[in-house]
This record gives structure tokens, sequence and C-alpha cells, in this order.
């Protein structure tokens, strides 16, 4: 499975401002120039790990859920994602989705 930096970059610019940090203040944290936090945020700039773990230690949150929306420290991981996402679609698309996901669930 390939990294999806733009998804990687919305999850670290959720976290950043659920931290209420300004994207000025936390490049000065991590002792990095505003336009490269800009970029990782963007997703059209590739983030390493150790970079990623400096970020998700100061901004609180967890590599997994950075990478790929999961945390071990909660059930409810996906909640909020599928919240949001399904907020941006039609009606019919929420029952398409809605169907697809039961289909799936019963398949366990």
């Amino acid at each position: 499975m390939a990294l999806d930096y733009a998804v990687i970059g919305e999850r670290l610019k959720k976290a950043r401002l659920n931290k209420k940090y300004t994207q000025e203040a936390l490049a000065e944290k991590l002792d990095v120039s505003v336009a490269f936090l800009s970029r990782i945020e963007r997703g059209s700039s590739h983030v390493n790990l150790k970079r990623l773990a400096q970020l998700c230690s100061v901004l609180g949150v967890t590599e997994g859920y950075i990478l790929n929306g999961t945390s071990s420290k909660s059930t409810h991981y996906l909640n909020n994602d599928f919240k949001e996402l399904l907020g941006k679609c039609s009606p019919e698309k929420v029952k398409l989705i809605y169907n697809l996901a039961k289909v799936v669930a019963e398949e366990e």
C-alpha cells in the first residue's frame, strides 16, 4: 500500500489545529521552515520517519493515526473521519456507502 501524503498532511494539519498551533509556532518548535511545514500539510513534500515522530510527539498523536487513521488508544478511531466523509456526500451516496459497509461487516 502506497502512502497518501495528502491524507497524511491533512491529519497533521488537523492535529496542529486541535493543539491550536499556527504553522509558525509548530515550525519553530521543530526547527523547520514554515514553507516546509506547509508543503508537508499539503502533501507536496514527503515527511521522513524521524520528522514524523517529532511531529507526532509535539502534536500528541500517534504515528499510526497519522499514517493510516488508526490509534491503538481508541476503538472509535475512524468515527470522525467517516462523519466528515459522509458530510460531503449526497444522500444517495451515503446510502450506497452504508449498504457497502453493511455487506463488508456481515462477512465477518
